[in-house]
């Protein structure tokens, strides 16, 4: 039984380090402070506000998602409805009007139960999607003419992701318990007030960023069943459980992942499997769509196709597109085991999601929304997220001054296919070079700005500070005759450290 600490000794050794501060560890975050009224000053009065940070994040979120509204504010007032290229030279451009028509919403048909006109036959999402869309088209108003009708179903899908995108700021925030300022990286992201209304994927990241905050918080259990939820709106959260799966291997965490794991198949079944046994032709065609979609935009497949005289073939791409992605699988799991510190979940889970992104067929300008929350965790430096967004922006309005070079006929507004295939380069660098950030700090956790403080995997739940029980390579074997060093030390994965802390306030 352990002794009761005494007063003094409670004071110095229970101590909890305070929030970090952005703007006194964050030069960019310091310069930005400055449209504010510069960095908080030692004599401010902390923990005394209403405003703490996981409102005041709430409220920037809403407040740069209204902006993205109103950067689309052409396209509703007409670019949509009228002109081939006016919603893609404005750079407004969005799939959820046009699919209020084109997939049978506004007739009353049923999602992968009715069979829609045309080409495509059923809805090409996943269920749960399907379920959003069509909860949307139920609350649009079905009186007035077709564009009154495709308006309204933009406006009520806008307001839903709105609270998907409040979501996702807010999980962010409360994650890293020391680090509630790093959820201002996403409200402010300017990729995702760009992109948030092109398509329906903040649903699927907004229950994946809840499932990481229910993973960071040890429930395994809600972690899978979020996860599961997630997969059932988006392909892309499944690939969480590979870094998880290694990450459990090396700390011998295997119940913690069985949970999970089954949490995610129990979730996945409760929601595909009524539309999988009661309609399977259109429950399968998001997975047939995906293999026969040919080479697409921002890949760099497509600048392959569009150089050379004779293209692969949309079955070869698929093949080394896979294999590519294998190989980048197994790059992740030999980091794992031969890392000199237990890489944290947030950095593999970004590099196993930017990997996907790099080697598919195919990127919609609106994907870079998967990665926003896992970037932030992964590496919360002004700095690198800035430039990666930066690149991101630069691809969003180059494809949509690509399609509108391509629709405007012999006027050739817009970008030429040359133009466009630079801008797919930026997106791709820009992608790569935060993944190289995020390996070097795994490789050199001393550089990795989460860890600095002492702590280990805030993000990790029973991962964070836990024994490692299966390591390889320079890891599994520390030096026998190092040099011992007086002072103090941090001592990453034993003990109580900085990550104890599950303070939810913090000052900017």
């Amino acid at each position: 039984m352990w002794p009761m600490p005494s007063a003094e000794t409670t004071r110095a050794s229970v101590h909890e380090p305070d929030p970090v501060r952005p703007t006194k560890e964050d030069e960019v975050a310091a310069a930005g402070s400055e449209l504010i009224g510069g960095p908080l000053g030692r004599r401010a009065l902390l923990g005394t506000s209403w405003w703490t940070p996981v409102r005041v994040i709430a409220l920037v979120a809403v407040g740069v998602f209204a902006l993205g509204l109103v950067q689309k504010a052409p396209c509703y007032n007409g670019a949509w409805f009228f002109g081939a290229s006016s919603q893609y030279t404005h750079a407004c451009y969005s799939d959820i009007p046009h699919l209020y028509n084109g997939r049978g919403f506004a007739d009353g048909l049923v999602p992968y139960f009715d069979r829609i006109p045309g080409d495509m036959e059923y809805l090409e999402y996943p269920v749960l999607t399907g379920v959003f869309m069509e909860v949307a088209a139920w609350i649009t108003p079905g009186t007035g003419s077709m564009q009154d009708q495709q308006q309204w179903y933009w406006m009520v899908n806008a307001g839903m992701l709105m609270v998907c995108a409040v979501v996702i700021a807010v999980c962010v925030t409360r994650i890293h318990a020391r680090r509630p300022w790093d959820g201002l990286l996403v409200a402010l992201a300017p990729a995702l007030a760009l992109t948030a209304t092109i398509n329906w994927d903040l649903l699927a990241v907004a229950l994946t960023a809840a499932a990481m905050l229910m993973w960071s918080r040890g429930r395994s259990v809600a972690f899978g069943v979020l996860l599961g939820l997630a997969t059932a709106a988006k392909l892309y959260p499944l690939f969480l459980l590979g870094p998880l799966f290694v990450l459990c291997w090396r700390a011998g965490k295997w119940r913690d992942f069985g949970k999970a794991l089954a949490g995610a198949a129990v979730a996945w079944l409760v929601v595909n499997l009524p539309v999988m046994l009661f309609a399977f032709d259109g429950w399968s065609k998001f997975y047939t769509f995906s293999q026969e979609r040919g080479v697409d935009f921002g890949s760099f497949w497509l600048i392959l196709v569009q150089n050379s005289s004779d293209p692969l073939s949309t079955e070869t791409v698929n093949l080394l597109a896979t294999l590519l992605m294998l190989l980048c699988c197994v790059g992740v799991a030999a980091l794992t085991f031969t890392a000199p510190r237990r890489p944290r979940f947030a950095q593999l889970a970004f590099l196993i999601v930017a990997a996907f992104v790099l080697t598919n067929k195919v990127y919609s300008p609106q994907y870079v929304l998967w990665l926003i929350p896992l970037a932030v965790l992964a590496r919360p430096k002004w700095r690198d997220f800035l430039i990666w967004q930066a690149c991101e922006v630069a691809y969003f309005l180059g494809i949509w001054m690509y399609l509108a070079y391509t629709t405007s006929g012999d006027a050739h507004k817009g970008l030429p296919t040359d133009g466009y295939h630079w801008a797919i380069g930026v997106h791709l660098l820009g992608t790569l070079y935060l993944c190289v950030v995020v390996v070097r700090d795994i490789l050199m956790p001393d550089r990795d700005v989460v860890r600095r403080g002492g702590e280990d995997d805030p993000s990790g739940g029973v991962l964070d500070r836990a024994e490692d029980v299966f390591v390889l390579g320079p890891a599994a074997r520390p030096p026998r005759h190092a040099a011992q060093f007086e002072g103090p030390q941090v001592e990453w994965g034993s003990g109580k450290g900085a990550g104890d802390s599950k303070a939810a306030g913090g000052s900017l």
